[in-house]
């Protein structure tokens, strides 16, 4: 958009879609690998083991009773492959016999399930190994045949095969932890851990009363031996999975005052603060000192909380009040030196989530987060927020997989347990402050911290545009960064495999570092640092900070601006804005070039996601800039005669300026997709295949082509959900889409954009939006197959800066929601 367009507010579009049945083509599923056996041999190897693990159920039964352990008898059993076959562990579970599925895991080729078998089920294993062994299929094959010949050994499950955690911090023998515990779901999840609370101190474990509750899974904590939680985990029945508890990091950078405090009274006086309806952006960090001049009217005394009751809410660190400043005006070198009018939007809330001293006990941060944000709402539950934590983890476990942290922010974001939807702004984290001199080296190598890899949260990691050294206080000081490119502080995925969100989805600035001449290491240096609040008021009013975490707050003030303007769009939709907006800075791809390979692509994803976003951008359209915003949801699955399907593709007849697209011709044009819904969580460790998959469901989009009709089209999508759910690469309409579909389909925020001729552009008036495979549909026994399922679509055609006028034509066809003036 150039800076002198007149400033348009989107339109908000309604009416659009059509609800047509969507049944994806049958597939017959995906082939899998199965080593050749000796049927005979085979057959009564795995009879023999299940013969052993019958007798352990017994001795079980009777060391249960001794305890006085009243819990459901059985036995959990372990599966495992022939190294880089295949286990058909989907076919281990019955719902309906109470067999369930507990952990899968994956070392050295093989492939390691562990399952839960009740008392007398034990004889559904044993007829299927007998009728392996003595019948066969009208295809003359044996029984059971894929299932039986892709299990190379059964035992009774050690404590190994619940561990689902890295394999490097699985506690010595003897060694007293706090264990993080995923019970199983079972047929009574409460029963389950209520039976875990009751006798788990019979065996020595110290249980924490605090839980999560997911629709698969309840996850607390547990102190105690190695040797203890294997007892717990033979004897209860009830754990699925184990892994080690997290610490949260306490250090914060201390940063110095530079400027002084005259900047700041002169600033108050051209100051305008919003009315009582502004939204928030609400900071769950070290607290806030409410005392600073620049915060005072814009962070009212009740919307101060702490996660712990006997804390006081005040800044015990600084960093909180740094955040703070950040999130109310961004770096205060744009406002306090231009002399212009500062108009606030939005105000603050603060949540106090780190001690004033020491740490936080071992609890589950999920709770400590979800807890958090409800004391917020409590107090203003009207108030539209924003919620901005950069608070992560340091370890290297979960980078790229599901925690309970990551998937507690992905819960409460979705709305499953009370269908109000959050907006969460997470910070990256930091790279190892010793190691940047390495960069870039250093920022891709360290993968971004739990909980930022959460499918629904907004994820912002750094980018600097600082680049200035004093030569005379800092001589032969040289940049660490250059201008334009990840800051040092930032943390990427490019360590990261399989089949998750590519992060972060944004950068913001985040400060640059200098090379000391004389050390040969990375330093900080004011003048590339952010100007922000400061907390020790005796010592000064304004300080400097940097790194993911200043990102994140500015992310954040991004949001609660757009939602001031926009006040009927939802969490889904402002991310999707967010998203949206972002451009990869010119040093950006040019670090990346050339650009042509799906893996150069993927590459310059996970390092800056989709760039840098613009607040002109998320915020207004122009005359030859139109964004169209559309709020729908569709039901997914259904069930018909027994068995659950697909059901509803939304197909867009978008409000095109079709006419005005035919007079520009050949003239080159762009159009950006984006689409943003929050999925559900389930984040049992069982291989995240077929039935096990952690997103609830999916959504994709497709465009019409020139040449297609309607039905065409809905040929081409059918065709693009099969091949995602066989596993294969997905094709559809992807030369002239930057990302194309097998990059865009990843996470839940999907964004592409398209570059083409006028005329082409005013064919494709069509998109349509289409569920993909999701654990609603596979799991139906957790009745959540009928549920609704939200989306936010963007659309923007960009013509060039061009006397024409795309803007006026869809406007006269749409009742737009005019924002609240800014």
């Amino acid at each position: 958009m150039a800076e002198d367009s007149p400033r348009l507010p989107h339109l908000l579009v309604t009416g659009t879609s059509s609800v047509e049945p969507f049944t994806r083509p049958g597939t017959g599923g995906p082939r899998r690998r199965i080593p050749q056996r000796d049927r005979q041999a085979h057959g009564y190897a795995l009879l023999h083991q299940l013969e052993d693990a019958r007798r352990d159920m017994e001795i079980l039964g009777e060391r249960r009773r001794a305890l006085g352990v009243d819990v459901e008898g059985g036995i959990c059993l372990q599966f495992e492959s022939d190294p880089d076959f295949d286990l058909k562990f989907d076919s281990l579970e019955s719902i309906r016999s109470g067999i369930e599925l507990l952990a899968v895991n994956e070392i050295e080729g093989r492939t390691f399930a562990a399952v839960f078998v009740p008392h007398g089920k034990l004889e559904r294993f044993l007829n299927k190994m007998n009728q392996y062994l003595s019948e066969e299929t009208a295809r003359g094959v044996p029984r059971h045949r894929d299932l039986v010949e892709s299990i190379a050994a059964i035992h009774s499950a050690a404590l190994e095969a619940f561990w689902t955690d890295d394999p490097g911090v699985l506690p010595a023998p003897g060694e007293t932890v706090w264990w993080e515990v995923w019970l199983r779901r079972g047929s009574d999840p409460a029963a389950i851990h209520a039976a875990f609370q009751e006798y788990a101190p019979l065996i020595g474990l110290h249980v924490n009363a605090q839980a999560l509750h997911f629709p698969d899974r309840t996850v607390l904590l547990a102190r105690g031996t190695r040797e203890q939680m294997a007892e717990s985990a033979q004897l209860l029945n009830t754990v699925a999975e184990l892994r080690r508890a997290k610490d949260t990091p306490q250090v914060f950078t201390s940063m110095r005052a530079v400027e002084q405090a005259e900047w700041v009274e002169e600033a108050l006086g051209r100051t305008q603060f919003p009315g009582p309806d502004a939204p928030a952006v609400c900071l769950l960090d070290t607290g806030v000192n409410r005392g600073h001049p620049l915060l005072a009217a814009s962070l009212r005394s009740e919307d101060m909380h702490s996660y712990h009751p006997e804390w006081n809410v005040a800044d015990h660190h600084g960093h909180g009040t740094e955040m703070a400043g950040l999130g109310l005006y961004g770096d205060l070198m744009e406002c306090l030196p231009s002399g212009d009018p500062i108009v606030l939007a939005h105000c603050l809330e603060s949540v106090k989530i780190l001690p004033p001293v020491g740490q936080n006990d071992p609890e589950l941060y999920g709770a400590i987060t979800m807890e958090s944000v409800a004391r917020a709402e409590v107090a203003a539950p009207q108030r539209r927020r924003s919620v901005c934590m950069a608070v992560t983890t340091t370890d290297f476990r979960d980078r790229g997989r599901p925690s309970s942290w990551s998937a507690a922010i992905d819960q409460l974001t979705s709305g499953a347990e009370d269908d109000e939807r959050h907006l969460l702004v997470i910070s990256a984290g930091n790279t190892d402050s010793s190691e940047r001199h390495q960069y870039p080296d250093s920022n891709l190598t360290d993968g971004i911290h739990d909980p930022a890899q959460a499918w629904n949260a907004l994820t912002v990691g750094a980018f600097t545009e600082k680049d200035f050294v004093d030569p005379h206080e800092y001589p032969g000081w040289a940049l660490v960064a250059p201008p334009g490119c990840l800051s040092p502080s930032s943390c990427t995925s490019t360590t990261w495999t399989g089949p998750w969100p590519l992060k972060p989805d944004v950068v913001l600035e985040g400060g640059n570092m200098a090379l000391d001449p004389g050390t040969g290491g990375a330093d900080n240096v004011d003048s590339l640092q952010l100007l922000t609040t400061n907390r020790d008021l005796p010592r000064a009013l304004l300080t400097v900070t940097g790194e993911t975490s200043a990102a994140a707050a500015q992310c954040a003030r991004m949001c609660a601006m757009l939602q001031a303007s926009y006040p009927d769009y939802w969490p889904e939709t402002v991310r999707a804005l967010v998203g949206h907006s972002a451009r990869w800075t010119p040093a950006m791809v040019e670090a990346h070039q050339p650009l042509k390979t799906r893996g150069e692509k993927e590459g310059l994803l996970k390092v800056y996601g989709f760039g840098v976003p613009d607040l002109g951008v998320a915020m207004w359209s122009a005359s030859n800039s139109l964004t169209l915003v559309i709020q729908d949801s569709l039901q997914p699955y259904d069930r018909v005669d027994e068995r659950y399907r697909t059901r509803d593709m939304h197909l867009h007849a978008i409000p095109w300026p079709a006419e005005v697209l035919h007079e520009l011709g050949e003239t080159p044009v762009r159009m950006r997709v984006t689409l943003s819904y929050f999925i559900e969580p389930n984040p049992a460790r069982r291989g995240w295949k077929y039935r096990h998959r952690y997103a609830s469901h999916g959504l994709r989009f497709e465009v019409k082509t020139p040449t297609e009709s309607v039905d065409q089209f809905r040929a081409r999508i059918n065709a693009a959900a099969r091949d995602e759910e066989m596993g294969q690469l997905p094709q559809g309409d992807a030369p002239d889409w930057f990302l194309g579909p097998q990059l865009r389909g990843r996470g839940s925020l999907h964004s592409d954009w398209w570059q083409g001729t006028a005329s082409d552009l005013a064919e494709r008036g069509h998109i349509g939006v289409y569920p993909v495979i999701g654990w609603w549909r596979e799991r139906p026994q957790l009745d959540r197959w009928s549920r609704l399922a939200r989306y936010a679509l963007i659309v923007t055609i960009e013509t060039p800066e061009i006397e024409m006028d795309v803007y006026t034509p869809v406007m006269t066809h749409v009742e737009a929601v005019v924002p609240v003036e800014i």
